[in-house]
C-alpha cells in the first residue's frame, strides 16, 4: 500500500546517503546495525514491560535501516548478495519484534491467546515474504499485497508503543487486525502465484 511513497523516499534520502558515502559505512553494515538495533531493542525492552522505549528505538533503528538502500543507489554498490543480506536481515528483525512483544504477553502481559496472535503474526509475514522470494525465484509474479513489511511493521509497532502509553485495547486490536491482513496477503500472493503459472510464468 505504500509503495507509492517509495520513490518520494527514496529522492528524500538521497542527500543523506550521499553524506554517508564520505565515511566508512558501506550499505552491508549499515543493514547488520539496523538488524541489531531492532533485535537488540525489541528482545531487551519488550519483554521486561517497557513497550513504548522498546518501540520508540526499534522505529529509529527500522528507519536508518531504510538508508542502506540510500547509500548503495549513490555509491553504486547494490549487488544480490546486498539484496540478499537485507531480505534475510528483515526476517531477523521481524522474528525480534513480534517474537519479543510474544514474550511479554505470555508472561507479564498474561495474554496467552494475544501472545499466540502475536506468534501467529511472526509466522505468517514470514510466509508472506517466502512466498514472494520462491515464486520470484521461479519466475513469476508475485508481487502484490494489502499489507507488506512495511505495513506490517507500522501496524505493529504503533499498536504496541501505545500500549506502552496506556491506550487500553490498541495492542489487542492490532494484533488482530495484523494478523487477518498478513493473512489475506498471503492468500493474495499464493493466488497470483497460481495465475502467473497458469499464464506461462512472469512476462519477459
Amino acid at each position: 500500500m505504500l509503495k507509492v511513497l517509495r520513490p518520494g523516499l527514496a529522492r528524500l534520502l538521497t542527500p543523506v546517503g550521499r553524506a554517508l558515502a564520505r565515511t566508512p559505512l558501506t550499505p552491508n553494515m549499515i543493514t547488520v546495525i539496523g538488524t541489531v538495533g531492532v533485535s537488540g531493542a525489541a528482545l531487551g525492552l519488550f519483554p521486561t514491560g517497557h513497550l513504548f522505549a522498546g518501540a520508540a528505538v526499534c522505529t529509529v533503528f527500522v528507519f536508518s535501516d531504510m538508508l542502506d538502500g540510500a547509500l548503495a543507489r549513490v555509491t553504486g554498490s547494490s549487488g544480490p548478495f546486498g539484496a540478499f543480506l537485507d531480505s534475510t536481515m528483515d526476517r531477523i528483525a521481524d522474528a525480534a519484534v513480534f517474537g519479543g512483544i510474544a514474550i511479554w504477553l505470555a508472561t507479564g502481559g498474561h495474554d496467552r491467546l494475544l501472545a499466540g496472535v502475536a506468534l501467529f503474526c511472526l509466522v505468517v509475514g514470514g510466509l508472506v515474504s517466502y512466498a514472494k522470494a520462491r515464486a520470484e525465484g521461479l519466475g513469476l509474479r508475485c508481487d502484490v499485497g494489502i499489507a507488506e513489511r512495511t505495513e506490517r511493521l507500522i501496524i505493529g509497532l504503533t499498536a504496541i508503543g501505545l500500549s506502552g502509553l496506556g491506550v487500553p485495547y490498541v495492542l489487542s486490536a492490532g494484533l488482530w487486525i495484523l494478523a487477518v491482513l498478513s493473512a489475506i496477503t498471503f492468500g493474495q500472493r499464493i493466488y497470483a502465484a497460481r495465475r502467473s503459472a497458469g499464464s506461462g510464468g512472469a512476462a519477459g
